[in-house]
C-alpha cells in the first residue's frame, strides 16, 4: 500500500509539531521541554502507559494491539536532541534558542514517530505491543546506550527494534538501506606532542614539536593507504592542530592534535587504533619529541540484521516503490547501534531532498518526507505483528 491516507490527512498537523520542536531545540540530555511535549502528545492520543526519565530524559510509551496473542513487542525509536549550532536559515520557525539548532533532523524524526503513534493508537491494527522510544543525546552523548543501561530492552520485553534517519540529497520520501554495516564506529583521539620550546631564529637549540606534528599528520594517512585492505573503509582525520602560543617567532613546547577515526568493521577498528598509537609514538621519537595518545572508543558500528533488513525494505517498498536495498555505507555514526547490539533490527534512511546537508547552519528537515516516514513505521508494525 502507498502512503496511508491517515497520514496525508494528518500531514499539516504533524508538520506543525515538527516546526514547534524546531523552534525550541535542546542539547544532549537536557531535552526536558522536548520530552514534556512528547509526553503531552502521547497522552492526547489516549496512550497512558508512558514512562519518563529512561536514559536520564528519554520517554518510553506502550501501545497494546487489538490482539495480544502473539506476545511480541516491537520497538520504534526516534532521537530528540539538537546541535550546538547557530541557525542560518531565515525560516519563520527558526530556532529561538541561541546557539542551538535542529541541524540533523531529529525534530522531524520525533514528529514522524509521534504521527505513527497517533495512527497506531487509533487503529491498533496489530497483534502484540509497540514500544515507542524517544531518545535523548544521540549527538555525542550516547543516549541510546544510557537507555539500554536502564533496561530498555528487558523492561519492555522488546524483541526487535527499528529506526530511521533523514538523508539529504536523496529523493524526498525515498528509502535507502543495506544489510550489515550501514554506519561507522566513531572513535576520537587526543595527541599531545612535547618537545623543547625556543626562539624561531635558533631552531637548533629547540626540539620543534610542530615539525613532529606535521609528520604525524602525514604519516597517519598510511593507515588507510598501506595498513588496511583497500576494500575495507577507514577514515583517519586530524581536525585540530593547536600549539600553546600564537607568536610568529616562538617554537612551542607542546602541540595538541585532535581528530576522529571511522571504521565499519571491528578488526579494522582495532588495527586502526593500534597503528595510530604506534605511528604517533615512533614519529614523535624520530623527531626528538615525546607523545601521549588518548584514544576514545565512541559509538560502535551500526549493523543491520539481515532478516530484519529485508523485512524493513519490504515494508518501505509497500510505501514507496523502488527502495535502494544496497545503499553504500555512510561513515557518519549513530548510537542506535547500541540498541542493535542488544536486539535484532534495522535502521533505514529516508530521502530529504535537495538542500544543505546535516550539521550545517542552513539545514532544514523536509516536511514533505513526513507521510512516508510515518507510513513506514506503521507498515513495519502491521506487517510484523499481523492480526490473526
Amino acid at each position: 500500500m502507498p502512503i496511508k491516507n491517515r497520514f496525508a490527512q494528518m500531514h499539516a498537523e504533524i508538520t506543525g509539531w515538527r516546526r514547534h520542536l524546531h523552534q525550541y531545540p535542546e542539547l544532549m540530555f537536557d531535552v526536558h521541554e522536548t520530552a514534556k511535549f512528547v509526553e503531552e502528545k502521547l497522552r492526547s492520543f489516549g496512550i497512558t502507559d508512558i514512562t519518563t526519565g529512561i536514559g536520564q530524559t528519554g520517554v518510553v510509551a506502550v501501545i497494546e494491539g487489538r490482539e495480544g496473542g502473539s506476545g511480541r513487542s516491537i520497538g520504534l525509536r526516534a532521537d530528540m536532541d539538537a546541535l550546538p549550532i547557530e541557525e542560518d536559515t531565515g525560516l519563520e520557525y527558526a530556532s529561538k534558542n541561541a546557539g542551538k539548532m535542529h541541524a540533523c533532523g531529529h525534530d522531524g524524526h520525533t514528529a514522524i514517530l509521534l504521527g505513527a503513534a497517533q495512527y497506531l493508537a487509533e487503529t491498533r491494527n496489530f497483534d502484540g505491543r509497540v514500544v515507542l522510544i524517544f531518545q535523548p543525546a544521540e549527538e555525542g552523548g550516547g543516549g541510546g546506550l544510557e537507555m539500554c543501561r536502564d533496561g530498555l530492552m528487558e523492561r519492555w520485553s522488546i524483541d526487535e527494534v527499528y529506526g530511521l534517519h533523514n538523508m539529504p540529497g536523496a529523493e524526498v520520501g525515498s528509502f535507502h538501506i543495506r544489510e550489515g554495516a550501514l554506519l561507522a564506529a566513531t572513535d576520537e583521539f587526543d595527541i599531545t606532542i612535547t618537545g623543547k620550546g625556543g626562539h624561531a631564529a635558533a631552531p637548533h637549540e629547540a626540539v620543534d614539536p610542530n615539525l613532529a606534528a606535521a609528520h604525524v599528520v602525514v604519516a597517519l594517512q598510511a593507515i588507510a593507504s598501506r595498513n588496511v585492505d583497500p576494500l575495507a573503509q577507514v577514515v583517519v582525520s586530524v581536525c585540530v592542530i593547536r600549539s600553546e602560543n600564537e607568536a610568529h617567532n616562538i617554537i612551542p613546547h607542546r602541540v595538541v592534535l585532535r581528530g576522529t577515526v571511522r571504521t565499519l568493521d571491528g578488526a579494522v577498528r582495532d588495527l586502526a587504533q593500534q597503528r595510530l598509537e604506534e605511528i604517533v609514538d615512533l614519529t614523535a621519537r624520530a623527531h626528538g619529541c615525546a607523545a601521549e595518545t588518548l584514544y576514545h572508543r565512541g559509538y560502535p558500528v551500526t549493523v543491520n540484521d539481515a532478516d530484519n533488513t529485508r523485512f524493513a525494505a519490504d515494508a518501505a517498498e509497500a510505501v514507496t516503490p523502488g527502495v535502494d536495498r544496497a545503499t553504500p555505507p555512510i561513515m557518519a555514526g549513530e548510537d542506535f547501534a547500541y540498541m542493535l547490539e542488544e536486539r535484532p533490527g534495522a535502521y533505514i534512511m529516508l530521502g530529504n531532498g535537495d538542500g544543505a546537508t546535516v550539521h550545517h547552519p542552513k539545514y532544514n528537515f523536509n516536511d514533505d518526507a513526513i507521510p512516508a516516514g510515518c507510513s513506514w513505521f506503521a507498515e513495519v508494525v502491521e506487517r510484523r505483528l499481523p492480526l490473526a
